[in-house]
């Protein structure tokens, strides 16, 4: 009784507005004012020179149109009916690729595409070959190339998955996020087990090598059984792999969330519960835990990354592979130099027309410091490995030391094991690596927000 009682307080304690560490600094920190799209080009073109030939790069593709909007979602979305949007749409991303080609000003080697959404599967399979064919046309394919797509089970037909498989897409994500039927009407996300097993195993038969499912716990009216037979569900499908979400409550962003009050979700021991029942049920299917909201068979690329060392994160989350580029194209994306970062504008409106004009529709970003690359390196070993090492010689930053103070508490706590040059997540803090991450987070420290700019960590 006890153990459960310092569990519910460990669960109160650490369920703060944290960052999910996608990249640091976190977009709320960066210093957009003396960011430039020159210094962005400039980065862009050291970064290709540095890595290009070995490594290739990555790029990300934002396809933001739904039909219909999912209430719990935190993406950057337009919800239409109207399918006359998709061919405009393409010939201005292409349009934007065509830009980035002329700033590497050689062929570009690519390791990776995700389709990212939105509702990827929102675009005929025609329009999204046309796409693709627009982007590979003009660049090699790395040895190692991985492309893969998000999709919702109730749109995704056979000539979508026969079309991106015969471009190299060899890897599906679903979303599914709870089969209850009472939590997919309450966020709008509706679609049947039969879809989502129609689906898998289509791809599986076509030859995709790798399925996710995403699932999310803490959502509204979600159940502790519910959950359950959720994950029972799932596991009659068995897919490589699932990334296993915590809600992101954030209505003052997301204006969708306010179908539902804060009365319909569960408190941080109820969510806390939810983790750790969905969390064990994964297990005895035979799931492995890779880094944080991850799990994968054994089978599965993730897992052997983590296992190696090689595994690592960006802002399309984790990945098996690690490139220094990479290039969001699309409405809202983000892309990554390492040096820097960049973010297009958010409206398609917008996005459109800066590139009709020839302009890189950046609207921010960020050059990183000597100090945030070493602070980002700490983040990222923690994230990927569960754990980081620091030398106070080679790092000589006030902020390193501060945060080395900061994580006295989480070692009292049982969430890391901690000395003088090193630290280690232990099984419990595993749960808190966003708590982890956020003791190193200078740029957090140094300005404390004033309102809430992030999702709750519990």
């Amino acid at each position: 009784m006890l153990t459960k009682q310092l569990h519910t307080d460990k669960a109160e304690k650490y369920n703060v507005a944290a960052p999910r560490y996608t990249s640091y600094p976190t977009v709320p920190y960066w210093d957009n004012e003396i960011f430039s799209a020159e210094q962005w080009k400039n980065s862009v073109k050291r970064s290709f020179n540095e890595s290009n030939t070995e490594d290739g790069i990555s790029i990300y593709i934002h396809l933001p149109f739904c039909e219909s909007l999912c209430t719990y979602c935190g993406c950057n979305t337009r919800i239409t009916k109207n399918h006359k949007v998709e061919e405009p749409y393409i010939h201005a991303v292409l349009k934007e690729w065509k830009q980035y080609l002329k700033i590497f000003g050689a062929k570009p080697v690519i390791r990776e595409i995700h389709l990212g959404g939105g509702t990827p599967t929102f675009f005929s399979a025609e329009n999204l070959q046309l796409l693709i064919n627009g982007v590979l046309k003009d660049a090699e394919i790395h040895q190692d190339a991985e492309f893969s797509f998000e999709a919702h089970p109730g749109n995704t037909t056979e000539l979508h998955l026969t079309t991106l498989y015969d471009l190299g897409f060899r890897r599906l994500s679903l979303g599914i996020q709870d089969f209850d039927p009472k939590v997919q009407f309450i966020i709008n996300r509706i679609q049947s087990f039969e879809q989502v097993e129609q689906a898998t195993n289509t791809a599986r038969a076509i030859g995709y090598t790798s399925v996710n499912f995403d699932l999310i716990y803490g959502l509204p009216l979600q159940t502790e059984g519910g959950l359950a037979e959720t994950i029972r569900l799932v596991g009659q499908l068995m897919p490589d792999r699932i990334a296993f979400y915590s809600y992101a409550h954030v209505p003052w962003l997301k204006p969708g969330q306010r179908h539902y009050t804060e009365n319909d979700l569960p408190d941080a021991a109820a969510k806390q519960k939810l983790y750790e029942t969905g969390r064990s049920l994964l297990k005895s299917y035979g799931y492995y835990e890779i880094g944080m909201d991850h799990f994968a068979l054994p089978a599965d690329s993730l897992y052997q990354a983590s296992v190696t060392g090689k595994l690592h994160r960006n802002f399309m989350g984790y990945t098996h592979q690690y490139t220094k580029l990479m290039i969001g194209l699309g409405v809202s994306s983000i892309s990554d130099s390492w040096y820097a970062f960049a973010q297009n504008v958010k409206k398609v409106e917008d996005y459109i027309e800066l590139v009709n004009q020839d302009k890189l529709p950046v609207f921010k970003g960020h050059i990183l410091t000597k100090e945030d690359l070493v602070i980002r390196r700490h983040i990222l070993d923690i994230m990927c490995k569960g754990e980081t090492t620091w030398n106070y010689h080679n790092e000589p930053f006030e902020s390193i030391f501060a945060g080395i103070g900061r994580l006295q508490t989480l070692a009292h706590d049982g969430l890391i094991e901690l000395n003088s040059w090193s630290l280690k997540v232990t099984p419990e803090g595993k749960r808190y690596l966003r708590n982890i991450c956020m003791a190193l987070d200078a740029r957090l420290w140094k300005n404390q927000p004033t309102s809430q700019l992030f999702s709750m960590a519990g």
